[in-house]
């Protein structure tokens, strides 16, 4: 079976390298700035990932149909998520050295994404993406070259864990889906 282009670009994804002692220091350290902005920072990121990404807003009954902004920034449900995903990622960031929290916390995200919610996997890809964007814009002058590496690190682990969460629950990579990559039909045969 032939491999396509997005197919190997998914496998390079679902590998995470390994956090240094000092790598995870400075993950702490630049996080901890960004956390005591979480609700404002977390829908920052939000607002961001649904005009960069608008089909992901299909997940979300109460601003789904929203197309400005605005008007997604001042529902309080979309205040209440950002508050849930920082934590969530504050959770991570806590336990960054103790390996089987974070497995346990991510695993608990994925298995309520893809059981509960249905939200494809590849958002985490997108989201995680944008919550580094957002991040860096807002905390600029944290953000050397070294803290970008090491917050690149943690977003791939975030994507392997609650990517391998699906795969354990029985999600089928992929399929008839919106987000997929094109698969060519000889790929399949």
């Amino acid at each position: 079976m032939e491999k396509v282009q997005g197919e190997m670009e998914i496998e390079r994804w679902e590998r995470s390298e390994e956090l240094s002692d000092a790598e995870k220091k400075v993950i702490q350290e630049t996080w901890s700035r960004v956390y005591t902005n979480c609700e404002d920072v977390g829908v920052s990121i939000l607002i961001r990932f649904f005009v960069k990404f608008p089909s992901a807003k299909q997940y979300f009954s109460q601003f789904k149909h929203m197309e400005d902004p605005l008007e997604m920034e001042r529902t309080p449900q979309l205040r209440k998520h950002a508050r849930r995903v920082m934590g969530a990622v504050n959770t991570v960031v806590e336990n960054i050295n103790d390996s089987e929290k974070v497995s346990s916390v991510l695993a608990l995200v994925g298995k309520a994404h893809a059981l509960k919610h249905k939200v494809e996997p590849v958002y985490f890809k997108f989201f995680t993406g944008v919550m580094l964007e957002v991040i860096a814009e807002e905390y600029a002058n944290d953000f050397t070259p070294e803290v970008q590496r090491a917050w690149t690190k943690v977003k791939s682990l975030i994507y392997t864990h609650v990517t391998a969460t699906y795969k354990e629950v029985g999600w089928v990579q992929y399929p008839n889906s919106t987000m997929s990559p094109p698969v060519a039909a000889a790929a399949t045969k």
